[in-house]
């Protein structure tokens, strides 16, 4: 799996979405502004309403933004079987039941990319419980992550 592959395909994913959260912030700040959104007595909170709403939609802009420049400006190295896991690491997970493969980025987590031989692979970034339960770790390592009411134990099978 190339790794600069999957930033390319992440910096696209945030790229659509910032794309689709400005229009939705745009839209929304002009309903705020609009004729009819003017209180028409002094219990009538709809435009204050409408502006927390718009704020709360420029912000998202602004985060999407801000994680698509540490993406795309992110160091991008190799790792070895003695390297402690960070940023950039693409790790494949196995346990009794599942293996995934998981690609630690300092934003974008939550997507799912396709790599160029169709494997999936999960963009996780280090505030993530995955995220943080990998950090440090090594190739080889065990750790038991609690999620949805269950224990699995997992364990490093490659890292790259």
């Amino acid at each position: 799996m190339d790794k600069h592959a999957l930033i390319a395909a992440l910096c696209e994913s945030l790229e659509a979405e910032i794309a689709r959260a400005t229009e939705t912030a745009e839209r929304t700040r002009a309903g705020a502004v609009h004729e009819e959104a003017r209180p028409e007595n002094d219990k009538d909170t709809r435009a204050l309403e409408a502006s927390y709403l718009a704020r709360g939609q420029a912000q998202r802009v602004v985060d999407l933004q801000q994680a698509l420049k540490l993406v795309r400006f992110m160091e991008v190295r190799a790792f070895g079987p003695e390297d402690a896991l960070g940023i950039s690491a693409l790790v494949h997970l196995q346990s009794d039941s599942e293996s995934r493969w998981y690609f630690l980025a300092p934003g974008g987590g939550g997507r799912k990319l396709v790599a160029s031989d169709d494997t999936s692979v999960d963009v996780i970034t280090p505030e993530a419980p995955l995220g943080r339960a990998l950090a440090g770790r090594v190739l080889g390592d065990d750790f038991v992550l609690r999620a949805g009411g269950r224990a699995v134990e997992w364990e490093i099978h490659e890292v790259r």
